[in-house]
C-alpha cells in the first residue's frame, strides 16, 4: 500500500481513469453489438440508424484516449462496408 501523498492520489486517479475507460469500453461494445445485430437481421434502416449511433461512440471513445485512433477508424470503416452491403 501507498505510503506518500503523491502515491495515494496517483491511486485515486487511476481508479476513477479506470472506471470511466471501462464504462466507455461497455458502451461503445454494445452499441456495436447493436449494429451486428441489425446487420444479421437484415434490416437496412436500423442498421444504419445504429451505425450512426456506434460511429458518434466510437469518435468519443478515441478522443478520450479509450481507443487508438487507427482501432477507431477500423471498426467504423469494417461496420460501414457491412451496412453498405446490406443496400445491394
Amino acid at each position: 500500500m501507498a505510503n506518500v501523498d503523491s502515491a495515494k492520489k496517483r491511486i485515486r486517479q487511476t481508479e476513477r481513469r479506470t472506471a470511466r475507460n471501462k464504462h466507455v469500453r461497455s458502451t461503445v461494445r454494445g452499441t456495436i453489438k447493436k449494429v451486428r445485430e441489425a446487420i444479421e437481421a437484415g434490416t437496412h434502416a436500423a442498421a444504419a440508424t445504429s451505425l450512426a449511433d456506434a460511429i458518434q461512440k466510437i469518435d468519443a471513445a478515441v478522443s478520450k484516449g479509450v481507443f487508438h485512433k487507427n482501432a477507431g477508424s477500423r471498426y467504423v470503416s469494417r461496420l460501414s462496408s457491412q451496412v453498405a452491403a446490406l443496400k445491394k
